[in-house]
């Protein structure tokens, strides 16, 4: 895999604009977000013309349903390119185990295997918004509970705000992924993010890769946007 830390978030539903975003970053970024807007868009195209620009694809379709459901949709996934993909924690240990079971079922077909991801509290949540759903943890120790089932269930990392970064370094230690989104420099609007930290000072705090895109894709020049975070991830 590339060893930049950066992930452009390609939140966006025309395939035109994706692929121009495409075009214009993949000499500084080379993995790619595709969310559900753009998925449900253009399906597997979008997947396929980012795999033939030699970048890579992080699948971001947070599946969350009962196991078998969500076998059955990471064996269609699975039939594409990806490098990683998502699935909710909330879904439960049985179905984190399952689903892993099945990628390793089907990877051993393949050259590559994906990393699955468990997504545990969304960035747009905040302590009061976690209590009125009736958690009764604070969020950085439900992030970690959330984080400790997932590496249980065998899964490859998890998905969490910059905020909680830290502590599962602390509790998981420095092998297990943790993909940072919510993450936002002090030029940028923090849009409907709430727990937010800069590019470098989550990477500081041991993110594996951050994920950026409204910062970089709505930029009047996505090209320099994506070079200056990368300047703030170095720095």
């Amino acid at each position: 895999m590339n060893d930049s830390p950066l992930i452009v978030a390609l939140d966006v539903a025309n395939k035109e604009e994706a692929i121009s975003l495409v075009l214009a970053l993949k000499d500084k970024v080379k993995i790619f977000k595709v969310g559900l807007e753009l998925f449900l868009a253009n399906g597997r195209e979008i997947v396929d013309f980012i795999n033939g620009e030699n970048c890579e694809v992080f699948l971001d379709l947070k599946f969350f349903d009962i196991p078998n459901q969500v076998v059955g949709a990471c064996r269609e996934i699975l039939k594409a390119n990806i490098r990683m993909f998502t699935i909710h924690t909330l879904g439960g240990f049985d179905m984190m185990k399952k689903v892993v079971s099945v990628v390793d079922e089907v990877s051993a077909k393949k050259e590559i295997r994906p990393f699955v991801l468990g997504v545990t509290l969304l960035t747009s949540f905040n302590q009061s918004d976690i209590i009125n759903l009736g958690f009764t943890r604070g969020i950085i120790e439900q992030v970690v509970h959330l984080a400790n089932q997932a590496k249980q269930a065998g899964l490859d990392g998890v998905v969490a705000s910059p905020n909680e970064v830290e502590e599962i370094r602390k509790n998981l230690g420095k092998d297990f992924l943790v993909v940072a989104p919510g993450v936002r420099s002090e030029w940028s609007d923090w849009g409907d993010q709430k727990r937010v930290l800069t590019p470098g000072e989550a990477i500081r705090q041991g993110a594996s890769y951050v994920v950026v895109g409204r910062p970089i894709i709505k930029a009047d020049n996505p090209s320099e946007a994506a070079e200056k975070i990368l300047s703030e991830i170095r720095g």
